[in-house]
């Protein structure tokens, strides 16, 4: 007994239903891979978005803390300086930008001025001595011609002062850092290997130390 042939019509149907199935699935995978990618593009901008607005928000009150202690710096100086210490803060990840603004005010007297000159003759916004000034330099690939070239160009001079500092915080904590930073790595380690006992810290040291401290913690609790 032979079987029925099988009806070209339907078996066109039947092909057709395949192709157009096929097509379809095809399709959603090209959509759904597109809907992918532009959702990878709305959250790679959004992220972006959010990280240039955290960046704006820190240069903004950078630049609110330099002008209430020096107006005469230009608009562009001022941004610039802001924008500095910025990148830093993202440079070395044991600082940020409010402990940067506190040990200039502090170290500068309050002038945040790039020409400001110790009595010991350090120099610039984090007040670098020279010899210091000289020897971090290479480090960060600056040619070292005069003192007040360097050093009073404000962007070497953060430049050093943060690698400085960022070092200091490595070897001693944040407290050891600034005790090194303003009275040298020897008295820094007396100190905190005789439990703070301030009397192993120059007299202006023991000073230095809490100020910084103080600003730092006025900043970090400011908000624009």
């Amino acid at each position: 007994m032979s079987g029925r042939r099988p009806d070209p019509l339907s078996l066109g149907m039947v092909l057709l239903a395949v192709i157009v199935v096929s097509g379809s699935y095809i399709n959603y995978r090209i959509s759904h891979a597109r809907m992918e990618k532009l959702s990878q593009d709305v959250i790679n901008l959004r992220s972006a978005m959010n990280i240039d607005s955290v960046r704006q928000y820190e240069i903004q009150k950078v630049m609110k803390i330099i002008d209430l202690h020096n107006k005469n710096l230009s608009a562009i100086e001022s941004y610039d300086i802001a924008n500095e210490i910025y990148e830093l803060s993202q440079k070395y990840p044991n600082l940020n930008t409010e402990l940067i603004c506190a040990m200039i005010t502090h170290e500068s007297a309050g002038t945040w001025s790039p020409t400001v000159v110790s009595k010991a003759n350090a120099m610039g916004l984090m007040q670098i001595m020279p010899v210091t000034g000289y020897f971090l330099a290479g480090y960060e690939g600056i040619a070292w011609d005069s003192a007040e070239n360097v050093l009073f160009n404000p962007i070497y001079n953060l430049r050093i002062g943060t690698r400085l500092m960022s070092t200091l915080i490595t070897r001693y904590g944040l407290d050891g850092a600034l005790a090194a930073y303003n009275g040298g790595e020897k008295q820094a380690a007396v100190w905190l290997a005789n439990g703070r006992d301030d009397k192993y810290l120059y007299t202006e040291t023991r000073g230095y130390v809490p100020a910084v401290q103080r600003l730092y913690a006025l900043y970090q609790s400011q908000r624009l």
